[in-house]
């Protein structure tokens, strides 16, 4: 009994060569938990697409994947003076956002991140002249400029792109490579066109391990049904059934993901009201779980174990069988599965 993560191959990997075909020269990203898929199923997806570079957060999953991928290992992690050191290859490509960092990576491969409107780091227009020497000293592979997911200042991703390569060209500095975050198709090619002698690589992951979200599923094995009766106590806290039905024990739980949720960031009234009314539930410990049954998703009983978790299904409601699985929604960026099942 596993919480398992069904793959519908065939289709996840046509959606991938779509992907591909719209962004030419395309960097594959696998960081975190590899997008659920982990990092060794991942870099053999990157080996079958042949793809030349693979893109990692940190210095540590690099050291991770050397074993699993021969080509490139970009890692995303800016390099920060005074570091844990990490042994890596010469075939690691170190990301930079600093002339500090730069200098000190002498005789190493680089990309030199720029200051987006994201602000979250980068070397600035006012730093662009200290390069010059700077990069003499390491092997240069190109400038980066990672942007943001939302404008709703109404800017365009382009011209801020196009913003960046003037600056950079009126500085003198080499535009050979320029590697981009989150742009659409489209708009990568209106900038291969203008600048026709830089080549702009796209980072891509969500969109192209999670772009397609029929082409995967997450199901977790029913291990036990308990019928209740109103006022029955249960579980760990001892808490009193509200009504009868049933107490289902189904496959995943905190060491899974299960329970896990990011931060949202809520724009209008109804996304606002809806986060308003799952904070009042769950202040009288009413949190609605991941887990489907009967076309709803179901209540936890109480807040998920380490491996399971526990649902009520009311006394109306046929309650599932011991080895049934129930579809779950769930994060993939935040969860563990047991097994995988292509089909």
């Amino acid at each position: 009994m596993a919480l398992t993560l069904y793959v519908d191959t065939a289709r996840w990997r046509a959606h991938q060569s779509a992907v591909l075909q719209q962004f030419p020269g395309l960097v594959p990203v696998c960081k975190g938990n590899g997008y659920g898929f982990g990092h060794e199923r991942l870099s053999e997806e990157v080996t079958r697409f042949d793809s030349d570079i693979l893109a990692v957060g940190t210095t540590y999953e690099a050291a991770r994947m050397k074993d699993y991928f021969s080509g490139d290992l970009l890692v995303l992690t800016p390099f920060r003076l005074g570091e844990e050191p990490v042994p890596l290859p010469d075939r690691a490509i170190r990301s930079v956002s600093s002339v500090d960092g730069v200098r000190g990576l002498v005789g190493a491969r680089v990309v030199i991140e720029v200051m987006s409107s994201m602000k979250r780091h980068g070397v600035t227009e006012e730093d662009l002249p200290k390069l010059h020497a700077a990069i003499e000293d390491v092997r240069l592979e190109g400038f980066a400029l990672h942007l943001p997911l939302d404008r709703t200042d109404g800017s365009d991703a382009v011209e801020e792109v196009i913003g960046w390569m003037d600056r950079l060209r009126a500085a003198r500095l080499p535009l050979h490579t320029m590697f981009v975050s989150h742009l659409a198709a489209g708009e990568l090619a209106r900038l291969q066109q203008q600048f026709p002698q830089t080549r702009f690589r796209a980072r891509i992951g969500t969109r192209l391990w999670l772009g397609d979200h029929d082409a995967t599923e997450y199901r977790g094995s029913v291990l036990d049904v308990v019928r209740v009766a109103k006022g029955d106590r249960f579980g760990y806290r001892q808490q009193r059934a509200t009504s009868d039905g049933a107490l289902v024990v189904v496959s995943g739980g905190t060491s899974h993901g299960v329970g896990l949720e990011s931060p949202k960031a809520l724009h209008g009234v109804m996304p606002r009201a809806k986060g308003v009314a799952r904070a009042g539930l769950a202040t009288v410990n009413r949190n609605l779980s991941p887990f489907v049954w009967q076309g709803k998703q179901r209540w936890f009983a109480e807040p998920p174990h380490m491996q399971v978790s526990i649902l009520f299904i009311p006394g109306d409601v046929p309650p599932p069988q011991v080895g049934d699985e129930l579809v779950a929604h769930l994060r993939h960026t935040t969860t563990q599965f047991d097994r995988v099942v292509d089909r």
